[in-house]
């Protein structure tokens, strides 16, 4: 079936239903601040389910990013992310363990990561990526390899550590769980396309 053409906000010609939302949401301004609003909020309430780990903990937060992203597509998929840390920086207690950004410096590499995850993420799902487990897999794979390196970056630009010492902490002990997380997410979304006609 094909797309339905329509006008974004600048008056460009865009594919409407581009991502699942879409069909359930009709493109305003309105329901685009709602949703980013909400997909900051999801995230948020995401980043309190945690594992401790030093120096950086273990959240559902990546689940939610790559849920947020997938949904709302490229812009309001980053728009989420980039509210989600502008709420932290500003001093709202949203990062893991109910912090702001002061505390949680440490991780402030991951948390850049996730926006640009998110537009990658989103971006994909605008272009199909969301219909297929496997696509979808693959997107989210790209998307926290981008979390994962900024992540790094910022770990040894913060910490001082060397890149071998951030990988070892930063990486190697989330790849598991987060390859569990992926997977979970990449299989609710095409099950959801299956049932929107």
């Amino acid at each position: 079936m094909l797309a339905k053409l329509g006008k974004n906000l600048e008056g460009k010609t865009i594919l409407s239903n581009a991502v699942i939302l879409d069909r359930y949401v009709p493109r305003t301004i309105t329901s685009d601040i709602a949703l980013v609003g909400s997909g900051a909020i999801l995230i948020a309430i995401a980043a309190q389910i945690q594992v401790p780990m030093i120096p950086v903990p273990m959240t559902m937060q990546t689940f939610a990013v790559l849920l947020v992203a997938a949904a709302l597509g490229f812009s309001r998929g980053a728009a989420s992310t980039a509210l989600y840390l502008a709420l932290g920086a500003v001093g709202l207690p949203v990062f893991a363990g109910a912090t702001a950004l002061k505390a949680a410096m440490p991780t402030i590499g991951y948390l850049v990561g996730f926006v640009l995850a998110a537009a990658l993420i989103g971006l994909l799902s605008e272009r199909g990526y969301a219909k297929n487990p496997l696509k979808l897999a693959l997107a989210f794979v790209a998307g926290s390899a981008v979390v994962y390196a900024v992540g790094v970056i910022g770990l040894m630009a913060i910490l001082g550590i060397d890149l071998q010492t951030a990988i070892q902490v930063g990486v190697v002990p989330f790849l598991i769980g987060d390859a569990l997380k992926a997977a979970l997410a990449a299989a609710l979304l095409p099950i959801a396309w299956k049932f929107t006609k």
